[in-house]
């Protein structure tokens, strides 16, 4: 059992051991008292909004460009300060990104001439150069409250990492649900520089890009060696996980080179960054580069199994070479396939590594022989354009030692004639094969051509740390079977490629024959035709699918017959519905036929010379799959767009050779095998069900040829790792049924905790009593942000492990009597459940809160864009009412849940017409904290909530009250903010802030126009009218000092507002 770990043990441990001298970091701890929010002494900002160190970075700049004009410098950071929580943070963090790695170009003069230069931000080659900052518990103020972030790290004065706590209790999926995700709504602005979010509770830590889905966010176990075995049950007793994540990644020079080399876009919007295997593997075949002579050319063999980042990693090397080493470079990316080609030459151009009208993919082997003789960069190809005259020596292309040939998916293009002709055009060229399934066995036929293995990430590991997600597989081999070790005879590599020669044939012609005759047999097709058409539809997680059959007639013949069963099934179907006996059932049944009826299908097999006649011939038409496998969408997509996007219709295709490897579709989670594999070629097929997507817990590989214990031989070939004793990383379907009961235990045990016994709600005496149990627990579990956010990410699990095992566990007869009050509960906190009851008290609040809610009509373009929704006016509001009806209220928790709802829309239209009432925000935060850290009674929260609504209220009419617009009201607290004033002088200050806003409306179209804010005789002239303005208004007590900080603080005001899109701009 693992001891508890709370969330200040962490963060102390964390912050000390960064500080300590080995590390070097200086820490800066704030104060983190509500009070001292705005205190921004220890951190040198001009405001609590602001996210950056301003004085440490002044100094980094001038350290780092000691030849540029300090004030050029000064302007820099004064732009790094601004606020961009307005713009869109994904485009801001791209710029940012490539801003450290390559600087900031700025105009300069030289010798009295205007010209350019650049502004360092990192020295990336000299790591004492630079300023290390970890600053805890430091609040920010964003546009409707304050936030307060565990950990941040920051180099040269820029937030590059953002670190959430939380006690070893809390899994570390509710920090992300709860925190992460609302610090990006709250304090968006502090991910305008992050390079790395960490989310940990000491017992588990796991990282990700700031915008990632939970998904992708993986753990850094290994610290120095991807050979090491980390002991997870350890790590999480003894709370080792940050530990491992600081001496891994945060040392400055590792963190350094992390953020230079190992963080990119995919096509300027998803961020990438490295996982740890990604980072120690490049960095290992790093180290083969500097040895490259030693080596004579065989850097290695980079293996890293399929799913896991592989082509990522090729980018990283590439990038890494050209960045850190001096030289005139060819990199040539080899495959063997057409389709991996295109696929592999669109990542370098989506990742920028190379121009998209870059010509470097030769039409023939003539332009290869040409571009290899030149300097080409980049060189993408396929093995086969090393075709020659087989009577004639292949020619010498280049002697060049600086040419690095990258082989992708080695195993399948290194062993024949091409790979030979290769190699002696390129004589002194530096060799690496990238590949998820090495040749393995006594010949090592890999190793031979590459050299040693330089990195090894096998299927396992994998896995255990998340960059693949666990397979199962289903067994069912038709009656119509084949003897236990039929596949034996090698029949797998007469069929690995989808067009046999004349030797192939002639083969097939013995005793393989009469298998591939029973594999083939029309009974057999049937069989498994009409199973994929029954299991396809009735899986939980509808993710793609893809049939794998033994040669391209059979995979057209079965899309036939798949597509006659499929009619059939939706046949049945519509019977089914027409007499089902309750509503729930009719919408299940229902959403399938849907699903059906959407659903579509396509073959795709390589195309081949008189194909037409070869599949007329056997009653087939191909011409039809042809067409379709050639169509360009109106959206311009092609069939393998169409297969990516997890939204298209397309989701079932049937295959023999293509996208078997080196295909990746993420949402791919069901592969049916009716082809006879073994080895390397079996777990490139597999694997195309392991890719990591939201939502989806596993892969499901149908086994209808009985591969079974071929598939035992490969995981254990390239699963372990050679580690005898190893658990396979593929199992039976029947232990992510038990992984179902494991999960139930856990939540059952959870709510146990809170008093709740499922037993009890099982064995009450009716449904009805059933039912107001489970309504019950719902209300309790609903009392405490705490409980709901973790009950939702144990459900969450449940239902998705339930879903990935269907509908093999319909088969089983698998019964857990508590699943379904779990299921309900689940329901009700997805909406996915319309429980009477419970709907009947929304409506009541609903009800309750019904007067204040009007819809939206707006006479005229205000200087606010309020929150799009319904206008919220409090007072047409019973408070009253309102306190009576919660005190009476059967289910109080779901009521307060309605009114808190109710209350963040109010603070954000309240808010968005008048930034000084932050405050309120803060209160409310405070109430909500404080109740769910056991600071108040359940009655006392209520009353503080309510009294926060009454104070909303009033805080609504002060508007109205004062005879002032709300633009006025604004402008009026901005001036009054820290001042103690008189009535006369409150009435002064009253008709300045009217007079203000006028003036400024007079001129507006004239002075603030588009980005007016981005020039600067706009904004001073906008300065001087504020000045004039407010000389001629405001009351003698505003003396010269404090009238230079209103006008300052009005004009940043207006600025900041035009800057984030609420007002005040074009």
């Amino acid at each position: 059992m693992s001891s508890f770990i709370s969330e200040d043990d962490i963060e102390q441990a964390l912050c000390t051991r960064l500080s300590q001298p080995e590390l070097g970091w200086k820490r800066i701890t704030c104060d983190p008292s509500v009070e001292a929010q705005d205190d921004v002494s220890k951190t040198g900002r001009r405001n609590a909004a602001e996210c950056v160190l301003p004085a440490v970075l002044l100094n980094a700049l001038e350290r780092l460009n000691p030849q540029i004009d300090k004030d050029i410098l000064e302007q820099v950071v004064a732009n790094l300060r601004k606020d961009y929580t307005g713009t869109d943070m994904v485009d801001t963090n791209y710029m940012f990104y490539n801003q450290l790695r390559n600087g900031i170009n700025v105009k300069v003069k030289k010798n009295g001439k205007e010209d350019f230069d650049i502004v360092r931000l990192i020295d990336f080659d000299h790591v004492e150069n630079n300023d290390f900052h970890c600053v805890n518990q430091m609040w920010i103020k964003g546009r409707f409250r304050y936030r307060r972030p565990d950990v941040l790290l920051f180099v040269n004065g820029l937030p590059l990492v953002f670190i959430e706590l939380k006690n070893s209790t809390v899994k570390v999926e509710e920090s992300y649900n709860k925190n992460l995700v609302s610090y990006r709504k709250d304090i968006p602005n502090i991910f305008a520089f992050n390079q790395i979010c960490v989310l940990s509770n000491g017992m588990q830590t796991k990282l990700g890009a700031w915008n990632a889905g939970y998904a992708f966010f993986f753990e850094w176990l290994r610290v120095n060696d991807e050979q090491e075995q980390p002991d997870r049950d350890h790590i999480a007793k003894y709370g080792l996980s940050i530990t491992n994540l600081i001496d891994g990644l945060l040392r400055k020079e590792r963190l350094l080179d992390y953020i230079e080399n190992f963080i990119f876009f995919d096509n300027k919007r998803p961020k990438i960054i490295a996982k740890n295997h990604q980072s120690l593997g490049v960095n290992n075949l790093m180290r083969s580069v500097e040895r490259r002579e030693e080596l004579k050319g065989k850097l290695g063999v980079f293996w890293h199994t399929q799913g896991s980042g592989k082509s990522y990693s090729m980018v990283m090397f590439v990038r890494k070479v050209r960045r850190k080493l001096h030289g005139n470079f060819t990199f040539l990316i080899i495959t063997d396939r057409d389709d991996l080609d295109t696929q592999i030459h669109k990542t370098f151009v989506r990742t920028e590594v190379i121009g998209n009208k870059e010509e470097s993919q030769p039409k023939n082997a003539f332009q290869l022989r040409e571009f290899l003789s030149g300097n080409k960069p980049m060189v993408f190809t396929l093995i086969h354009k090393f075709q020659y005259d087989k009577t004639k020596k292949y020619p010498l292309l280049s002697d060049r030692k600086d040419i690095f040939v990258l082989v992708d998916e080695a195993h399948r293009t290194q062993y024949k004639q091409l790979a030979e002709n290769m190699h002696t055009g390129l004589p002194n060229a530096n060799y690496i094969a990238f590949t998820g399934t090495p040749l393995l066995g006594t010949k090592r036929l890999t190793n031979q051509w590459f050299g040693d293995y330089v990195s090894e990430y096998n299927f396992a590991q994998a896995i255990d740390d998340g960059s693949t997600v666990p397979l199962f597989y289903s067994r069912r081999v038709p009656e119509v079977g084949l003897e236990n070790n039929w596949l034996d005879a090698d029949i797998d590599k007469i069929v690995e490629e989808e067009n046999l020669n004349d030797r192939e044939k002639e083969l097939l012609e013995n005793a393989s024959s009469r298998i591939l005759e029973v594999i083939k047999r029309d009974e057999r097709l049937d069989r498994i035709a009409q199973d994929i058409a029954h299991h396809f539809p009735r899986r939980g997680f509808l993710g793609k699918g893809m049939v794998v059959s033994v040669d391209k007639f059979t995979a057209v013949k079965m899309y036939d017959k798949v597509q006659r069963y499929w009619a059939e099934e939706k046949k049945a179907l519509i019977k089914e519905r027409n007499a089902a006996k309750s509503e729930e059932e009719r919408n299940e049944l229902t959403a399938r036929l849907d699903y059906m009826n959407r659903a579509e299908m396509a073959v795709v097999i390589s195309e081949d010379a008189e194909e037409v006649e070869k599949f007329n011939a056997l009653g087939l038409d191909i011409s039809f799959h042809r067409k379709k496998i050639n169509e360009i969408s109106p959206e311009g997509k092609d069939i393998e767009d169409r297969f990516k996007d997890k939204d298209d219709p397309l989701c079932l295709v049937f295959v023999c050779a293509m996208w078997l490897t080196g295909f990746d579709v993420p949402s791919l989670s069901t592969l049916y095998l009716d082809k006879p594999m073994k080895g390397h070629t079996l777990m490139q097929a597999i694997a195309r069900a392991n890719r990591v997507f939201p939502g989806k817990t596993c892969g499901v590989v149908v086994d209808y040829i009985n591969v079974f214990k071929y598939m035992q031989q490969a995981l254990a070939d390239y699963a372990s790792g050679g580690n005898e004793g190893t658990e396979y990383p593929a199992k039976d379907i029947d232990v992510l049924i038990g992984n179902i009961d494991s999960c139930i235990m856990e939540c059952d045990l959870f709510l146990q905790e809170l008093n709740i016994h499922l037993e009890q709600i099982m064995h009450g005496e009716d449904t009805l009593d059933k039912l107001e149990l489970l309504r019950r627990a719902y209300d309790k579990i609903l009392e405490k942000d705490g409980r709901k956010e973790r009950f939702k990410v144990m459900s969450n699990l449940l239902m998705n492990l339930y879903e990935a095992a269907k509908p093999e566990i319909f088969q089983r007869g698998w019964h857990n009597g508590k699943f379904a009050s779990l299921e309900y509960l689940h329901g009700l906190f997805c909406n996915r459940i319309d429980d009477e009851k419970l709907r009947r008290a929304k409506e009541k609040m609903a009800y309750t809160l019904d007067d204040s809610v009007k819809a939206k009509v707006t006479d005229q373009q205000t200087q606010y864009a309020i929150h799009k929704g319904k206008v919220i006016d409090l007072s047409k509001l019973d408070v009253d009412n309102l306190r009576k009806h919660i005190q009476t209220a059967p289910y109080k928790a779901l009521e307060i849940d309605n009114l808190r709802a109710f209350i963040d829309e109010t603070l954000e239209q309240l808010i968005n017409k008048n930034c000084t009432r932050l405050p309120f925000s803060q209160r409310y935060k405070n109430i909500i904290d404080s109740y769910n850290a056991g600071g108040s009674e359940n009655e006392d929260y209520y009353e503080k909530l309510l009294q926060l609504v009454e104070d909303l209220k009033k805080e609504q009419g002060r508007a109205t009250e004062m005879d002032l617009s709300e633009e006025e009201l604004e402008i009026y607290d901005l001036l009054v903010k820290d001042r103690k004033l008189t009535k006369a002088e409150e009435e002064k200050v009253i008709l300045a802030s009217k007079n203000l806003y006028n003036r400024l409306m007079e001129k507006r179209d004239k002075l603030m126009m588009v980005d007016w804010y981005k020039d600067a005789q706009p904004k001073m002239i906008v300065s001087a009218l504020i000045q004039k303005s407010l000389d001629s208004d405001l009351p003698q007590c505003y003396g010269r000092e404090v009238f230079a900080d209103k006008t300052q603080l009005l004009l940043n005001h207006f600025v900041d507002m035009a800057v984030q899109g609420y007002g005040w701009g074009a």
